[in-house]
């Protein structure tokens, strides 16, 4: 069984910075790529950003990128989400998201709050 735990979410101003850190353990097969979703108040949960475990392969949703820069510490079993320039419409609750394939994600976190202010 897979379980995610995330940290480091807040409240910042726009253009600042924040960075979050998804610890993962157990069921290392089934957690092969990593991910952040966002969901804004009254909206959808939207992917953000991915990377896989062994290989590093990174995907950005096209709003983040340049922005964005997600990594893996494979001996920490933890991924991190570096955000920066942020923006209000960035404010949600992230989530981190685990599994055996991109698009596959079958393990949440309980998700972190992200506040931007203007």
């Amino acid at each position: 069984q897979v379980q995610l735990v995330e940290s480091g979410g807040g409240l910042v101003q726009a253009g600042g910075s924040l960075r979050l850190s998804c610890a993962a353990s157990g069921g290392t097969l089934s957690r092969n790529v990593l991910g952040w979703f966002r969901q804004a108040p009254g909206k959808e949960r939207e992917f953000v950003s991915s990377i896989t475990w062994y290989g590093g392969s990174t995907i950005y949703a096209r709003s983040v990128k340049e922005r964005f820069t997600i990594s893996r510490d494979n001996a920490k079993n933890t991924v991190v989400l570096e955000m920066n320039s942020l923006k209000p419409e960035d404010t949600g609750v992230y989530y981190c998201a685990a599994g055996p394939e991109v698009g596959q994600f079958a393990y949440w976190g309980q998700g972190i709050q992200v506040t931007v202010s203007s």
